[in-house]
């Protein structure tokens, strides 16, 4: 069988535990047996990122920008525990964090659906996809320990020292908390244009949610920004596309979300973005069925991996040489979603093809009955399900799809 050629690199980001090993069988059954490429390999695996002083991930990021189309595996996120487990010199920062904010793209995620897998929400009939403004707020937010009586400040001065800013923010009788947390006009510009290109891209209505009326300068800056955008650049753009742009308050959006059946990008910062697409994931059957695609502002770069980590608990029984049914949809749809981007940059239709048809085929053999366990479980109801008869082992349903590419 000849292989299609792809013409630029794309940077291959490998990553952690059970996804690790997903991530190699995809490659060596779905990709590399049918595509010609240019990889560009950066392994971000928790023991690399030590070794290198999270320097790897620093370069993997720059890669992704000089080649325009990264795909990750999922990365650990270390935590005092990671830290003693892999005896490592320092808490590193999330991988993910670090890759966005060298990008400054927004995060998109959008469930796979498939006819046979009951949603919990079940009038949603089409997907809904959320787009998270992956940067500052409560993430990027100074803290402290409040320990006796006193004041809390906030004080802004400016570079040229006139006209300082300075509020008192409480008065703390006793112990407590505080909080400070910023954001900037430029990346919140960033983050609507990526949101009204994806809006006019899929042809979807667009929705912001924010708290505008409890947050009247924060969220406010949002609503603004979004508004004098879409009227200056995109309002023709949508009407010629029969689409709309809508802000709404972030508990009428949710209700809103609830009881609609979907077909709509879900513009949210970056908390709400974190939890309503993990709500929007779960609510349309498994977090085994979401991706997660890292485009920038100028629609130019991305860079996609699965929504789910790095799947610890089948890793223990990986190494204690026990089969695992561990559900690598999401991981196959990094790789056609990263490859189509590609497909698009070079022109390349017999590509683009190829990742419509993979997607395509993913898709019929989770609704002809033949899936991972998790799954088994959201068909049937119950946990109570059964190797062959209910569900198959990672590695029979990523066979079965390669006997079935390689048939076409």
């Amino acid at each position: 069988m000849s292989k299609i050629k792809v013409n630029n690199p794309i940077v291959d980001i490998d990553g952690d535990e059970m996804t690790r090993i997903i991530w190699s069988k995809i490659k060596e059954k779905l990709i590399y047996p049918f595509l010609d490429l240019n990889i560009k390999y950066y392994d971000l695996s928790i023991e690399n990122r030590d070794k290198t002083n999270d320097q790897i991930t620093i370069d993997a990021a720059h890669a992704i920008k000089e080649y325009h189309v990264g795909i990750k595996c999922a990365t650990i996120t270390a935590n005092e525990s990671r830290q003693k487990e892999f005896n490592l010199k320092k808490i590193w920062r999330s991988p993910n964090g670090t890759i966005r904010n060298i990008l400054d793209g927004t995060v998109f995620r959008e469930p796979i659906t498939c006819n046979n897998i009951p949603k919990i929400v079940s009038n949603w009939k089409y997907p809904i996809i959320v787009g998270r403004h992956a940067f500052g707020d409560q993430y990027k937010a100074t803290e402290l320990n409040i320990t006796r009586p006193g004041k809390l400040i906030i004080r802004f001065e400016p570079d040229d020292s006139k006209d300082i800013i300075e509020h008192e923010v409480y008065k703390y009788e006793g112990p407590g908390v505080g909080l400070a947390m910023y954001n900037n006009d430029n990346s919140i510009i960033g983050f609507a244009r990526s949101c009204f290109n994806i809006s006019l891209q899929k042809k979807w209505p667009l929705y912001l949610s924010t708290k505008d009326t409890i947050l009247k300068k924060y969220d406010a800056r949002f609503r603004d920004i979004f508004q004098d955008l879409y009227n200056n650049e995109y309002k023709d753009k949508f009407i010629e596309a029969n689409i709309t742009y809508e802000h709404r308050l972030i508990d009428d959006m949710v209700a809103f979300a609830l009881k609609s059946p979907g077909k709509f990008v879900w513009a949210c910062k970056n908390y709400d973005g974190d939890v309503q697409s993990d709500s929007i994931a779960q609510g349309f059957g498994s977090l085994g069925l979401m991706t997660s695609t890292l485009i920038t502002p100028d629609n130019k770069i991305i860079e996609t991996e699965a929504a789910h980590g790095t799947v610890t608990r089948h890793y223990r029984m990986h190494q204690e040489g026990k089969p695992t049914s561990t559900n690598p949809m999401a991981s196959i749809f990094a790789w056609t979603k990263g490859l189509a981007f590609r497909a698009k940059l070079d022109n390349n239709n017999e590509l683009y093809e190829f990742c419509n048809k993979l997607e395509s085929l993913c898709i019929a053999t989770i609704e002809s009955g033949k899936y991972t366990k998790d799954l088994a479980i959201c068909v049937k109801g119950s946990n109570d399900v059964h190797h062959n008869k209910d569900y198959l082992y990672t590695d029979e349903l990523i066979d079965l799809i390669h006997s079935k590419l390689s048939n076409i």
